[in-house]
């Protein structure tokens, strides 16, 4: 599993599927406080993507793959 939740945090590893999406949310959704650690995240399908954006959690990192800390970590940092 690439989305699991450690403690407060919800931790994103390896290169996260489409069906994780649904996971994420549901961990965001039962505590919206909860910060999301992608430092481990090497890729992640734009299901993946959209529930970061539209959930804006703290993220902690910068993501482990190239393509997710270039293009899409500065779209949540606005």
């Amino acid at each position: 599993m690439t989305v699991e939740l450690s403690r407060d945090t919800i931790l994103l590893s390896g290169a996260c599927p489409a069906g994780e999406a649904e996971a994420l949310l549901r961990l965001l959704c039962a505590d919206p406080g909860a910060a999301v650690d992608w430092r481990g995240c090497e890729e992640a399908h734009a299901a993946v993507i959209q529930v970061l954006l539209a959930a804006r959690p703290r993220l902690l990192g910068p993501p482990g793959g190239a393509f997710l800390r270039e293009r899409i970590a500065p779209l949540l940092d606005r």
